[in-house]
């Protein structure tokens, strides 16, 4: 700047002196007319030797180097470098209705727009502003400024400073943001995350937008030009002094008042003054609750205990429940085994359902004592939660706290009079309550349930599983078989309900009869024939031969003879070649005479057990 100044300085005192040599000249002029000596005529080699070119060129005069000396050193102390980047202060000498016209002591004035004022609406002349170069000459000539980017220059600079130092700040806070609240420090918007406003959890945001606080910077981010700060932290400090002080003091069943801090599905934390404890939900009520919020709400304020805590004391584990008496302990004393309770139930499991007798105290009742069915089914079948129930209490142990209860027993037991209801013999209706590889459980009323074998459900199909004859709901004819009162079991039979068919067919089929089909399936080691729907015959291969020695084909129908006939496992054996053997036919009523002897000798032995059957009920009356 010197050597520019410098430059504009020459020809300016070149120029004065010229002026003054001019008046002084003229004045010379008016007063006298003598005529001094010029060397350029008297002595012109002389005066070309001397001449100086450059000034003449330049067209300045020549000034004494102690004065040029003494204008450069009042240039450096009244102007300032004006160089861009650089904040300097400016004072405001003029408002117009759109810039403010600022004194920098540069060689000229520069100017802001009163946009950047807009924070500070009682700017004034006189004042003293930050500005920043901006441009330091437009094309008019005219020096810009900035004291927005002045602003933010130096805001950094103090944030800077109070990050390193760790100085407290204050701020604005301006609004709410994803996560926290936005904060004006400076001039800067920074960040306050919503954990670091205080330290407990806040519910409003919006109560502190608008609000003057103080922060710590707690964190920078220069790449992104990004602030992080902190109100908790500033309180943290003294919280821990606090905790310190509490937590040394904690003892075991020691009592402290509290406020609710927060509230969660697990249980309650609670503020002791700078130091949480947490109240477990089972710890909250003797009573079985879902909820914590059924109990308390946040910012009440209560008593707990001390239940336990860590070695470090920084996991405190209160109590709220415990602060009264346990209702087992208040429970009637004459309250028994046998007796009646009424209650509500408040929890149900596949297994059973608990119900609240009285406030704290609970009995279970199991699935098997919900019904006298013996089919176990589910809890919610019977019961759900809130229904007022009335049980008989099967067990009580006070010491363990355990009561057991029923509701079956509030009806008579069905088995009571089992044997008149369902004697052996006797016809009765039942539903399908389910399955089994080897039979079908029946219900005939709520909690008698018997079973059909499935050799017994039919006299002619041939079932491999009950799911093959009928489903779950279906209701079936039975007839009770055999009855076991001790152990509850009921045989049932549903073929017994009808006339078996195989008596009939022990006539219509018996060996030695004769009867027209048709070869229906040609199978290994003979032909099966059907005659009705529920008898089918084997033929062997060699009763398949016809009289000219060929063998009967699928589908060719001719005449058979019974050669085979048993009612029990219903097995049918017939021949075709019998017909025109005699041979074969002789076996056949050798085979007809065998069977009808075996007939004979099993109506004898039935006769046989029928007295002594007759013998026994005798015995047993003269005893």
């Amino acid at each position: 700047m010197a050597e520019d100044t410098k430059k504009e300085a020459q020809p300016q005192v070149a120029e004065n002196s010229q002026n003054e040599a001019q008046q002084a000249s003229t004045s010379e002029e008016t007063q006298t007319t003598e005529v001094k000596p010029n060397p350029q005529q008297d002595q012109p080699e002389e005066f070309l030797e001397n001449f100086d070119w450059h000034r003449y060129e330049e067209g300045i005069e020549e000034v004494d180097d102690e004065k040029l000396e003494k204008f450069e050193q009042l240039v450096e102390e009244n102007f300032v470098e004006t160089l861009d980047n650089d904040v300097v202060e400016g004072k405001v000498i003029n408002i117009t209705n759109e810039d403010a016209i600022i004194d920098i002591n540069a060689k000229s004035e520069g100017v802001i727009s009163l946009n950047e004022f807009r924070y500070n609406p009682d700017l004034k002349v006189g004042d003293t502003v930050d500005v920043l170069i901006d441009v330091r000459e437009d094309a008019e000539g005219q020096l810009i400024l900035s004291h927005r980017k002045a602003r933010v220059i130096r805001a950094w600079e103090r944030v800077n400073k109070a990050h390193d130092e760790g100085t407290i700040v204050s701020g604005n806070v301006k609004c709410r943001t994803k996560g926290g609240m936005i904060v004006d420090v400076f001039g800067i918007e920074a960040f306050l995350p919503g954990s670091q406003i205080d330290v407990k959890p806040i519910r409003d945001y919006d109560a502190y937008v608008g609000k003057e606080m103080e922060f710590k910077v707690v964190k920078i981010n220069h790449e992104f030009k990004n602030i992080v700060v902190s109100h908790k932290a500033l309180i943290e400090a003294d919280i821990e002094e606090q905790k310190k002080e509490i937590i040394g003091q904690l003892e075991k069943g020691q009592v402290l008042e509290g406020v609710v801090k927060n509230i969660t599905s697990y249980g309650v934390f609670v503020d002791l003054g700078g130091v949480d404890g947490l109240i477990h939900i089972t710890d909250l009520s003797w009573s079985r609750i879902n909820h914590p919020n059924e109990v308390l709400d946040l910012d009440e304020k209560l008593n707990v205990v001390i239940l336990d805590f860590d070695e470090d004391k920084t996991r405190i584990q209160l109590g709220l429940k415990q602060l009264s008496k346990h209702p087992w302990e208040a429970l009637d004393e004459n309250l028994k085994p046998g007796d009646t309770v009424k209650g509500k139930v408040t929890v149900l499991a596949d297994y059973g359902a608990f119900v609240e007798v009285e406030e704290g105290v609970e009995g279970l009742i199991h699935v098997s004592e919900m019904s006298w069915s013996t089919h176990l089914r589910s809890a919610q079948d019977f019961v759900n939660v809130g229904d007022e129930v009335e049980a008989k209490i099967l067990s009580l142990d006070r010491e363990e706290r355990k009561m057991s209860l029923g509701i079956k027993q509030m009806t008579p037991d069905p088995w009571t009079d089992i044997t008149s209801k369902y004697p052996v013999g006797s016809n009765h209706k039942g539903t399908v309550r389910n399955f089994t590889n080897f039979g079908v459980f029946v219900e005939l009323e709520e909690g008698i349930d018997g079973l059909i074998y499935i050799s017994d459900l039919s006299w002619t199909e041939k079932i491999k599983h009950p799911s093959e004859f009928c489903k779950v709901g279906d209701e079936l004819e039975v007839v009770v078989l055999e009855l076991d009162v001790e152990a509850r079991k009921l045989s049932l039979g549903h073929k017994q309900t009808k006339t078996n068919p195989w008596d009939k067919y022990s006539k219509d089929f018996a060996v030695g009869t004769k009867h027209t089909a048709e070869i229906t399936e040609i199978v290994d080691k003979g032909a099966t024939i059907e005659f009705n729907e529920d008898v089918t015959a084997f033929v062997p291969n060699r009763h398949l031969e016809k009289e000219d020695g060929s063998k009967l084909k699928k589908g060719e129908e001719a005449e058979f003879i019974i050669i085979e006939f048993n009612k029990e496992f219903k097995r049918v054996v017939a021949s075709h070649t019998s017909i025109h053997k005699k041979e074969e036919e002789k076996i056949v009523k050798e085979a007809a005479a065998k069977a009808k002897d075996e007939d004979k000798k099993a109506t004898l032995g039935d006769a046989n057990s029928q007295l002594q059957a007759l013998k026994d009920k005798m015995n047993e009356d003269n005893k």
